[in-house]
């Protein structure tokens, strides 16, 4: 068993906005025209369990500032964990040096004032009461049992169950000033079914901002248990086209497409399939896919994007059409439009559009009534490999999961390959309403007709 503490040479009692003062200041006096600071404060806790038997308990505490100067339009970005006081009187001109032998970027930027939020809602994102390692343990424990308790599952690749909290603290030399904090719990375990080669394996999890609204571990290792199971003795299948249905936890893969293809620096660059489908028909009438940084503990909502700018929930999608582009201010810029609020940003570089919560809502039938029509299709749990052409939508996966036949899942298949083109797949998906919100991008059962299903 492994037990490890980490802690850098974080800072610990000075207020994170008087360090972001001070270093904004420094680069302010060091020659930059405008400047921006991101610090994150982070304690993460891990566990993992195997067989019974603990085997790593972790726990780090860590602290990155990053810097972002201007000298006119030339750019630097510098970041750093050490918060000794000579690191930190280092960093600003070292910063502002690097950025006078930059190439000038027309399209950087700090936020236009008018964008900037205000006010910060309240989200509930912050679990107050941190686990113990012995909460943290007994879910692990619970969660690897409960599926090596299934009949079938004879091995397993181990539990495990983790707890982070983050603070985010954000300044620019314009004035802006912010930080909110966030949790979150996790549990999870693999397991494996059969013996020998006609092992298979499957897996499951949980996450949520608060302990409280954590699901069982015992859930999640019978869920994980059963699935194993249900792959044993998979099949392979001719080649031929088919309807294709997709588990939710497949399912949001496709929004992971979408959110790429309508990415601001994806669309200025002129490398997304949908660059030309600005307000007009992309998916099925009816269709409504959702970003909402706001929605109450959401496991990627902020009060304000990392550039502080205001956000709010948006449709992307509204009765199948494409209403917005993901931007941010440089993408924004150089399209001639105004930032979105969908800026994300690390400590080491400059901020780029990504989506918060994003869901596709529900439709009017059950799973059990999307495919009761269907005489012959493929039910997908599992996807691999990342056979998506971003310029084109062609679409080509690794795919694992069930035949369906006669409107039911009939025997389990395995190595085939699915293929489409995603403008296609838009236009023609059905979704079911089993919406559960399990993860930061999240879709109901989805039905796509016509696909390509590559076998034996």
């Amino acid at each position: 068993m492994h037990v490890r503490a980490v802690q850098n040479r974080a800072m610990t009692k000075p207020d994170p906005q008087d360090v972001l003062e001070s270093i904004l200041a420094a680069a302010k006096k060091a020659g930059a025209d405008a400047a921006d600071a991101l610090l994150l404060q982070s304690v993460s806790a891990h566990v993992a369990y195997r067989l019974g038997k603990l085997e790593e308990v972790e726990r780090a505490e860590s602290a990155d500032l990053g810097l972002r100067v201007f000298v006119g339009q030339r750019i630097a970005f510098i970041s750093s964990s050490d918060f000794s006081a000579d690191a930190l009187a280092a960093l600003a001109p070292r910063a502002v040096a690097m950025a006078k032998l930059a190439p000038e970027d027309k399209y950087a930027c700090l936020a236009p004032p008018d964008r900037l939020a205000r006010e910060f809602p309240a989200l509930d994102l912050e679990d107050t009461q941190e686990p113990a390692a012995e909460v943290l343990i007994a879910r692990a424990r619970d969660a690897e049992g409960a599926a090596l308790a299934v009949k079938g599952v004879t091995n397993s690749e181990g539990g495990g169950a983790n707890f982070d909290r983050t603070r985010i603290a954000f300044a620019t030399s314009e004035g802006f000033r912010g930080g909110y904090a966030g949790t979150q719990h996790g549990v999870g375990v693999a397991v494996l079914a059969g013996e020998g080669t006609e092992m298979q394996v499957d897996h499951d999890s949980a996450s949520a901002r608060h302990s409280s609204d954590l699901e069982g571990a015992e859930a999640v290792g019978r869920r994980a248990g059963k699935r194993a199971v249900a792959r044993l003795r998979p099949r392979k299948i001719k080649s031929q086209r088919v309807p294709v249905v997709y588990d939710p936890r497949a399912a949001n893969g496709l929004l992971g497409h979408f959110a790429g293809a309508i990415s601001g620096s994806a669309i200025a660059r002129g490398v997304s399939f949908l660059k030309d489908r600005l307000d007009k028909k992309v998916f099925a009438p009816g269709i409504r896919i959702v970003d909402d940084p706001h929605r109450l503990r959401g496991l990627r909502s902020k009060p304000f994007d990392a550039e502080g700018v205001a956000n709010r929930r948006r449709a992307l999608i509204e009765d199948g059409m494409l209403t917005t582009w993901l931007l941010d201010c440089a993408s924004a810029r150089q399209l001639g439009l105004q930032t979105t609020g969908h800026a994300a940003r690390g400590t080491g570089g400059p901020p780029s559009p990504s989506a918060t919560n994003l869901y596709l809502e529900p439709g009017t039938l059950s799973a059990e009534a999307l495919i009761a029509d269907i005489a012959q299709g493929f039910y997908v749990t599992d996807l691999m490999g990342m056979g998506v052409n971003s310029v084109t939508g062609d679409y080509s996966r690794g795919a694992s999961g069930f035949w369906i036949e006669n409107g039911k899942l009939a025997f389990p298949v395995a190595e085939v390959t699915i293929a489409g083109n995603l403008k296609d797949m838009f236009a023609q998906l059905t979704p079911a309403n089993d919406l559960v919100f399990r993860y930061g991008v999240n879709a109901p059962t989805l039905r796509v007709e016509g696909m390509t299903l590559a076998g034996a």
